[in-house]
């Protein structure tokens, strides 16, 4: 019998769940030209990111770093950023 690792929550539901998002964004506006789309989704997706590995670590700024992969200034830097901090 082989070991299989079990995916919760993968990558392809968070694209599935951006782009309901994102449909529903272009439904809103209703014929309306978009600017800075860009911006926005990455805004958004990162301060929500950002805040929920926050949580999980119980504010611990070492901890999160680790968790998102990156060192602990550019997490503080991007908290500071989002006004998470």
């Amino acid at each position: 019998m082989s070991a299989r690792k079990t995916r919760i929550n993968g990558a392809s539901e968070i694209c599935r769940s951006v782009d309901r998002s994102l449909d529903e964004y272009f439904e809103r506006l209703d014929g309306e030209t978009p600017t800075g789309v860009y911006d926005m989704v990455m805004g958004h997706v990162e301060r929500t990111l950002l805040a929920s590995i926050m949580t999980r670590t119980n504010g611990n700024q070492t901890q999160a770093a680790d968790m998102l992969g990156v060192n602990r200034a550019t997490l503080r830097a991007k908290l500071v950023k989002h006004r998470l901090v």
